[in-house]
């Protein structure tokens, strides 16, 4: 018999179905295979890394949060609303689908969480025990398992997705980002996208949030105003300012990208126009220059001006050759 769909309801106590879920498969290389939309498709895979695995009781102060870093600001009001949902559902249902969790790989008798950060935290407060499975793997499949695991709700933000990719990029676990395509299961122009966002200075990232509602675009739009001089100290100005902190981080994000679009930086100062004259002594020629550093005109006044004129324009070559050789030497 066919396993029914676990998510076809109530996904289970940490987030809702996302609309195109990708599915947990180890084998996955490159870009082609990185997005898979079938949320049936995504329960099947998450049933082969669970399967024959026992579902155990474990202690919650004896489980470590995952090395590879998938949420900003975990602890703060920014997820207080799912964090909340989350600790209700499992206070009155309990915990109806377990956490992932391995043997810790460097202190005995500890775990290590690979997906179920909300759940643990629940558990914790609650002072219960964390449901979960046990299973031993490497580190290049927990990243991908935490990753799909994310992917497959809807509450995880796109500043957190670019900022776990970039985590699994610098570990380096291969030259063609293949683990961070399927782990975050985008293509790799988006990827290039996701790192480029991923650059922006930590501090401000903090100070907005994980701005759940706002997409690639509007951080990549963002990150485009910050490559600007001085824009990256105006925008944490903003974000860390008392009253902007106040805000959601959606607004807090809109009032960053408000101020450095309004915000033309300081003007070039215009340099001064330096204007001469000069004349043969009985004032048969006169001529004035005006140099604006970009551009220098010459202007002549004399009975025979067109001639002289004439007579300057058809030596202008020799007379620029004969500058450049002379300013190659060290002349004036």
């Amino acid at each position: 018999m066919a396993r029914k769909n676990p998510f076809a309801g109530i996904m289970d106590n940490e987030g809702e179905k996302a609309k195109n879920p990708v599915a947990l498969d180890y084998t996955i290389k490159g870009a082609s295979r990185s997005i898979i939309s079938s949320i049936d498709e995504m329960a099947s895979h998450a049933d082969k890394l669970l399967e024959g695995e026992t579902i155990v009781d474990v202690d919650p102060d004896l489980v470590d949060e995952s090395f590879a870093r998938d949420r900003v600001n975990l602890g703060t009001a920014d997820y207080e609303a799912d964090f909340q949902q989350v600790l209700e559902s499992i206070r009155l249902a309990g915990q109806h689908t377990p956490a992932l969790m391995r043997p810790h790989p460097t202190a005995a008798g500890r775990y290590m969480l690979v997906f179920g950060r909300l759940r643990h935290r629940a558990a914790k407060e609650l002072g219960i025990k964390l449901r979960a499975v046990v299973k031993k793997i490497s580190d290049r499949d927990h990243v991908i398992a935490q990753g799909q695991e994310n992917n497959a709700r809807a509450n995880t933000s796109f500043i957190e997705k670019a900022l776990f990719a970039a985590d699994i990029v610098q570990r380096k676990y291969d030259v063609d980002n293949s683990t961070a395509l399927a782990a975050i299961g985008v293509d790799k122009p988006t990827l290039s996208k996701m790192l480029s966002v991923a650059s922006i200075e930590p501090d401000l990232i903090s100070a907005i949030g994980r701005a759940k509602a706002v997409g690639r675009d509007r951080w990549y739009e963002l990150k485009l105003l910050l490559d600007k001089p001085g824009n990256s100290d105006i925008a944490l100005g903003v974000a860390a300012s008392p009253d902007v902190k106040q805000l959601s981080s959606e607004e807090r994000f809109d009032k960053v990208v408000a101020k450095l679009k309004s915000s033309r930086g300081p003007k070039s100062k215009k340099q001064p126009s330096a204007e001469k004259a000069w004349s043969l002594s009985d004032d048969s020629v006169k001529v004035s220059t005006k140099d604006t550093g970009r551009a220098f005109t010459l202007a002549l006044k004399s009975r025979d001006a067109s001639k002289f004129g004439a007579y300057l324009s058809d030596r202008l070559e020799r007379l620029y050759q004969e500058f450049q050789h002379n300013s190659k030497e060290g002349g004036d």
